[in-house]
């Protein structure tokens, strides 16, 4: 059983289904582990879990760059060049 099924089995009388509960529940754990048990953690996931949270950790944060940065939104006004791509 992984990890997210055994916080699920733990909390899931608690849940009512929104990423709040998914957020509440996962500070909460973090909070009090030890990073030496995180790390613990880490070397037991899998080649494919591994990429998973590592992938979604990086989508994350370029997300929050280009949103600090204003990449991807624009006023409405295009530029011109006289050609239209």
């Amino acid at each position: 059983m992984n990890l997210v099924d055994q916080m699920y089995e733990l909390y899931k009388d608690q849940l009512v289904g929104d990423e709040e509960d998914a957020i509440i529940i996962v500070s909460g754990i973090l909070e009090d582990l030890e990073p030496e048990h995180m790390l613990e953690w880490i070397q037991g996931m899998s080649r494919m879990e591994l990429f998973e949270m590592l992938g979604n950790y990086l989508v994350d944060k370029l997300k929050n760059k280009m949103a600090e940065e204003g990449i991807g939104k624009h006023n409405g006004d295009f530029p011109h060049d006289g050609v239209i791509h």
